[in-house]
């Protein structure tokens, strides 16, 4: 576990050190949420209906401003290659920079979603099942987007590529996520919603650190 939580530990120092790339994320989705009401107008209804799918898309495209920097600092100034020497597992090395994404980009978009969903007017109820969705989606998105940042490593206009690849993996997170708050407002049940968004949790727990590790050492090499 220390070579783990030194990596964390790591990437969050320097994270700290560029706090305005950050802020920028959550910037942004604090203003396409704000703008949806603005735009749309203030029927109470209508923001209900529209809410899980806007602050979704929000948060998916506030989690792929960030996934350009997991691993593209570390490829430019070599830390990389010595963390693929290092006597320390790749794969767990390569988790602890997904976990430190989740940390800084995924977490502080959970912690805001009450605050954007009153604007949308989502009563308490749909509130808290929003929060547990986006805790429970938000790292399967970092997941994700780490095999989409590892395969575009040191590829010109990466980024562009990278949002390719990316989205259509984001589509069932995005499908069960903003489904399971949609049918709670409905009073329908949402069991199923959730247990596939654990399942798809624990798949790509499972699978995607060594994918993207294998991923980074091709790019290297």
């Amino acid at each position: 576990m220390n070579p783990l939580i030194t990596i964390i530990h790591r990437d969050l120092l320097l994270v700290m050190r560029r706090k305005s790339e950050v802020l920028t994320a959550l910037f942004f989705f604090v203003i396409v949420t704000s703008l949806f009401p603005l735009g749309i107008g203030a029927d109470p209804n209508l923001l209900r209906k529209i809410a899980p799918g806007v602050i979704w898309v929000a948060a998916l495209l506030s989690t792929l401003l960030g996934l350009q920097r997991m691993f593209a600092a570390d490829y430019a100034d070599g830390t990389l290659e010595q963390l693929v020497l290092s006597p320390n597992t790749f794969t767990t090395l390569v988790f602890g920079k997904i976990v430190a994404h989740w940390l800084v980009c995924g977490l502080p978009l959970v912690l805001l979603a009450p605050v954007i969903g009153i604007q949308f007017d989502l009563d308490a109820s749909s509130l808290g099942i929003l929060m547990a969705v986006l805790l429970l989606g938000t790292p399967v998105l970092s997941l994700l987007g780490s095999i989409g940042a590892a395969l575009t490593l040191g590829v010109r206009g990466g980024s562009v590529l990278m949002s390719l690849l990316v989205l259509p993996l984001y589509i069932p997170v995005l499908i069960f996520g903003a489904g399971a708050v949609y049918a709670n407002s409905e009073g329908l049940d949402i069991t199923g919603h959730f247990s596939l968004l654990g399942a798809l949790f624990i798949l790509a727990l499972a699978f995607v650190p060594w994918v993207s590790a294998n991923a980074v050492k091709i790019a290297i090499e």
